[in-house]
């Protein structure tokens, strides 16, 4: 019995951490309290707090959840690709797809909530840091491997292209505020197919239009 109390417990922490990313993609992490997550939720206020005492616990555990989704959905399945330019442009082409498969009703927690909390020192902006940080570092880190394995050109700045990927997928999200999302993602996608072929000379590894 207890073993199924525990198992239906963390059954509901994931669902309702799942509401808060959701949510948190529309009108920000700064939105979600305790009493809006029962509203949405239909779980007692009391019943939430068992898991999250205070807004501060409840907002890192959503950006832990938020980072968790991101690993699952974008970088796992790039990890199935061989290292190199093939990965690079994968990790890429996934953040567009899930983006385009409104799995989030605001495209991106992370866009959404790193506009919030940029000059708002403290634990929740130092884990948006860290998450973003994080997968700034695994870009370069992959045009880096790129360079190494001869699939991209010598004179590549890994620093600097992974700075321009990532700028193109939050600008596929943050165009879709006004425009379209699935037009903004094309953008996006053939902005950087353009750009790794152009730096690539196994440009044959890369995918057609």
């Amino acid at each position: 019995m207890a073993d199924g109390r525990v198992a239906r417990g963390a059954r509901t922490r994931l669902a309702v951490l799942d509401t808060a990313v959701a949510l948190s993609s529309v009108y920000g992490l700064d939105a979600m309290s305790l009493a809006r997550l029962a509203d949405e939720t239909g779980i007692s206020k009391s019943g939430l707090f068992t898991h999250w005492p205070d807004k501060e616990i409840l907002q890192l555990a959503i950006v832990e959840h938020a980072v968790r989704q991101w690993t699952d959905e974008i970088v796992t399945p790039a990890l199935a690709m061989p290292r190199g330019v093939r990965r690079l442009w994968a990790l890429h082409e996934d953040r567009l797809a899930y983006y385009t498969s409104r799995a989030l009703p605001g495209g991106c927690f992370f866009v959404a909530s790193r506009a919030e909390f940029d000059d708002r020192p403290g634990p929740v902006r130092d884990a948006l840091t860290t998450a973003i940080d994080t997968w700034w570092d695994f870009l370069q880190r992959s045009a880096e491997q790129a360079v190494e394995l001869g699939e991209l050109r010598p004179d590549t700045d890994a620093a600097q292209l992974a700075f321009e990927i990532d700028a193109l997928g939050e600008g596929a999200v943050t165009s879709a505020r006004l425009h379209s999302l699935e037009q903004g993602a094309v953008f996006a996608r053939r902005a950087v197919l353009d750009r790794l072929r152009a730096l690539s000379p196994t440009p044959h590894l890369l995918p057609g239009e």
